[in-house]
């Protein structure tokens, strides 16, 4: 066995590069006897998060059911018995404890001065695997290495080469944030998001709990922030059930079900954040309690996302009430940091209010900034007071930081650099990179959200550290978080599409060392990863591993040239034209296909001889498919503005639900440079959605629409956007009974036979705006 403890250098690429060689499955029992019982081999060490240090020696350890494990203490013991458990649920092997010295060892010792307690050293020798830490929280993320080792390969033994590990986290805030405000998840489902963290040694959960949607967690001394702000009714048809009763959409977190969570979570090393926010995104609260609001008279949670104007009203009794929710907060969750938002807070309604202005004045504040800044001032006193830490979006920057305030950076890195700059520590969770309610490619396949895509690749490059912060500001780096917003993920399978495997990413640069980072080497130990994912039953995004293909038609010659590529930047992509599925042995992408129509193209990107993707990209590439676009190959035109969306259909209530990609300040679609030889007339098939939207004030005068002619305005073609107009016809007062239309205008083509197509719906947007899915030249 490998047993110095002289430091290494971290492996080359190519150590990294084999990865599990399969060797067949026996099923989960235990009592197979040795013949039945097959070995995958594991070369090289395809860790994520890469570790600090790892050297492969001679020789091997094989580990299989007759293999003991051995716990010197009580921690040991816990982690030795959560290591049982995971390996168990996820693969064949069924270990079990030994009273001797056993083949697996976990133990504590005395860690050296200045050590992290969530240090580690992984030991594999041709005599046995040691895990040895100077923490329970070192020990257990030895054990995660040791456990991804082992994953993924579901055979009945697993051959490990030698190898000594020496590994220790970059930072020690490790975060991901989950919103539950928006959408409710439940506890399993929170705890599966948990157990995953867990696994890429993730150490903080940052839990959005209120928001102007609702409010899922229990304040039993104000019980109907739950029982009216956990309830909201959606916009639009998802809003009514057939009867034309009210569509309820409902949940909360009761306080036994978080105390639940919060321990599962601090055994598996995780502290949980919880985050209320003040004094914005306010209005499900408000809606519970009104006399804690700005504006008078009742209101409702709400069904628009985007930037709603409700806040708390900055009185005295209003911030007794917000300690109160506090206290109960602080009861809860055990953890040093409470999150109070602080981020778009519009200050529209304290502007228009006679109380709030004439507060101001009273207090001698300067502006409605410093108003907020005053309320968060007073709460972080009383947080202080109950032996807690004020963290923040870097809003709360304006107006005058807090004395002791933590910030979270979410609007870039900017505010992360002031706080820093000034003496207070910061997370870095900057939203152009870390927000994963972007999507991960601009494939039509992606499902709905912010079509302003944020790639593997992205992820992987970005540093938490500015450069331009001295050595002594860097120390306020506490480190880095993604996070979650869920506006557009009703389901929890989206939620998981979205995280995977870009959490893999994110571990990576919360965790391994910035020296030696490089994305191509990452991507030969990501495969492995997938596998685990497996192995967990995490239904990763199949998109990011698929092929992309980039088409430009010839019809005149009735050719389609096909370039292909993959998102994540995996080079060996495989296709065929035969329609069958693309193997190893197949053709070889090495630039772009001029392809007869019709042709059908199936593509896979491979890694190591097996391809990444459950199934090949494939086109379907004849006469129709020339002559068709939707709303997904169509481009934006320029004065449809910078927020451009992948929106779902508000109907049916049960079941699969349409998307659209539309930009909301000015939905327009374009069709670049179409050939238009032979064309009579275009065909639209489009439908109609809520428009359930805040915008801010410069946002909505940014919002543009043609005024309709016809009464009730028409579906309009013009030849660029300015230009002359090739088609128009009338559009009905309602889509049909299944929410769409279908349309039919002569078109009038120019006389190059070649237009930039740009096609809008005349009309208000509000409150329910067209939207196109399909045009077709016929």
């Amino acid at each position: 066995m490998i047993r110095h403890r002289r430091p290494a250098t971290v492996l080359a690429a190519a150590l990294f590069a084999s990865l599990v060689t399969l060797g067949g499955c026996t099923g989960n029992d235990p009592t197979a006897s040795t013949a039945q019982v097959q070995t995958a081999e594991v070369s090289g060490a395809p860790l994520i998060p890469r570790p600090v240090s790892l050297q492969l020696g001679e020789g091997r350890y094989t580990v299989d059911n007759a293999t003991g494990i051995h716990a010197q203490g009580e921690a040991a013991g816990r982690v030795a018995a959560q290591f049982i458990e995971l390996l168990g649920r996820t693969t064949p092997l069924q270990l079990k404890t030994t009273d001797g010295a056993g083949g697996i060892n976990f133990r504590l010792v005395e860690a050296a001065d200045g050590a992290s307690p969530e240090a580690y050293v992984l030991d594999i020798g041709n005599d046995g695997i040691s895990i040895e830490a100077g923490d329970e929280r070192g020990l257990f993320y030895g054990a995660m290495s040791l456990w991804q080792l082992l994953a993924g390969q579901q055979a009945g033994a697993v051959s490990l080469p030698a190898m000594h590990v020496e590994d220790a986290p970059r930072f020690g805030w490790r975060g991901l944030m989950l919103d539950s405000a928006r959408h409710f998840w439940s506890v399993e489902q929170v705890k599966s998001m948990i157990d995953a963290m867990a696994v890429h040694k993730l150490n903080t959960f940052h839990w959005h709990l209120t928001d102007d949607q609702g409010w899922r967690i229990e304040i039993k001394r104000y019980p109907k922030l739950t029982e009216i702000g956990g309830c909201r009714v959606p916009q639009g048809d998802a809003g009514r059930k057939a009867d034309g009763s009210p569509n309820l959409y409902c949940g909360h977190y009761t306080q036994q079900q978080i105390r639940d969570v919060v321990a599962y979570a601090a055994a598996r090393h995780i502290t949980i954040v919880p985050e209320i926010d003040v004094p914005g995104h306010a209005q499900a609260a408000v809606a519970a309690y009104p006399e804690h609001g700005v504006v008078d008279g009742p209101t409702e949670p709400s069904h628009n996302w985007g930037v709603n104007p409700y806040l708390f009203n900055p009185s005295e009794e209003t911030l007794q009430f917000l300690e109160g929710i506090l206290t109960e907060v602080i009861d809860l969750f055990p953890g040093a940091y409470i999150h109070i938002g602080g981020d778009e807070a519009v200050k529209y309604q304290w502007q228009a209010s006679a109380q709030v202005q004439a507060l101001i004045r009273e207090l001698g504040l300067k502006d409605e900034e410093a108003m907020q800044s005053y309320m968060l001032k007073r709460l972080e006193t009383f947080l202080e007071a109950h032996d807690r830490k004020l963290l923040g979006w870097d809003e709360i920057i304006e107006g005058g930081l807090p004395p002791q305030a933590t910030v979270m950076s979410w609007r870039g890195t900017e505010g992360g650099i002031e706080a820093a700059t000034h003496g207070h520590d910061v997370v870095m969770a900057p939203g152009h990179t870390l927000y994963l309610d972007f999507l991960q490619t601009d494939l039509p396949d992606e499902p709905p959200g912010r079509p302003k895509f944020t790639p593997m690749q992205k992820i992987h490059a970005f540093d938490p550290v500015p450069e331009q912060l001295t050595p002594e500001q860097r120390k306020h780096v506490l480190g880095v978080q993604a996070n979650v917003w869920t506006e557009h993920m009703r389901l929890f399978e989206r939620v998981q599409h979205n995280v995977f495997p870009r959490m893999a990413a994110l571990a990576e640069i919360a965790w391994s060392p910035v020296e030696g980072k490089d994305y191509d080497e990452f991507l030969t130990r990501l495969p492995a990863q997938l596998q685990r994912y497996k192995a967990l039953g995490i239904p990763y995004a199949q998109t990011a591993l698929s092929v992309a293909m980039q088409r430009r038609d010839d019809r005149a010659n009735g050719t389609v040239t096909a370039e292909l590529s993959n998102p994540m930047g995996y080079a060996d992509i495989r296709y065929t034209t035969d329609g069958s599925a693309p193997t190893a042995q197949s053709p070889a992408y090495d630039g772009p296909l001029t392809l007869p129509v019709p042709t059908t193209l199936k593509a896979a990107a491979f890694f190591d001889g097996r391809p990444l993707a459950d199934a090949a990209s494939s086109w379907t590439l004849d006469a129709a498919s020339l002559l068709s676009r939707n709303d997904k190959t169509l481009a934006q035109c320029p004065q449809g503005g910078r927020l451009l969306l992948r929106l779902e259909d508000d109907n049916p209530l049960d079941g699969p639900r349409e998307n659209f990609d539309v930009s909301i300040f000015n939905p327009c679609w374009l069709w670049e440079n179409a050939q238009l030889q032979d064309v009579a007339s275009i065909h639209v098939r489009a439908g109609r959605l809520p428009y359930n939207f805040g915008l801010l004030r410069e946002e909505e005068a940014r919002r543009g629409f043609r005024k309709p002619v016809a009464a009730h305005g028409e579906f309009e073609v013009r030849d660029g956007c300015e230009g002359p107009v090739l088609a128009s016809v009338p559009l009905p007062e309602a889509p049909g009974t299944d929410g769409f239309i279908e349309l039919e205008a002569p078109l009038h083509a120019p006389a190059n036979d070649v237009a930039n197509l740009c096609m809008t719906f005349s009309g208000d947007t509000r409150p329910q705006m067209w939207v196109l899915k399909q045009v077709t030249l016929q």
